[in-house]
């Protein structure tokens, strides 16, 4: 899983995706560096903030659109 390319290839700060996620800023630096994974029930969330879907978010959706 790589959190941190979709993010960025949807235009969004940490602190953004946090807010619109209703985490801490640093919850999304941990799941970007692998020292934590999101609950399942927030993967729908994720992918529909970073713009892809679910499978795409596990699969690494930011080199595939890269």
């Amino acid at each position: 899983m790589n959190f941190k390319k979709p993010r960025l290839l949807a235009n969004l700060t940490q602190q953004a995706a946090a807010t619109e996620l209703g985490v801490e800023r640093t919850t999304i630096s941990m799941w970007e560096t692998g020292a934590a994974s999101p609950r399942s029930d927030m993967l729908l969330d994720i992918a529909a903030l970073y713009g892809c879907t679910v499978d795409e978010l596990l699969r690494d959706c930011g080199e595939e659109r890269g």
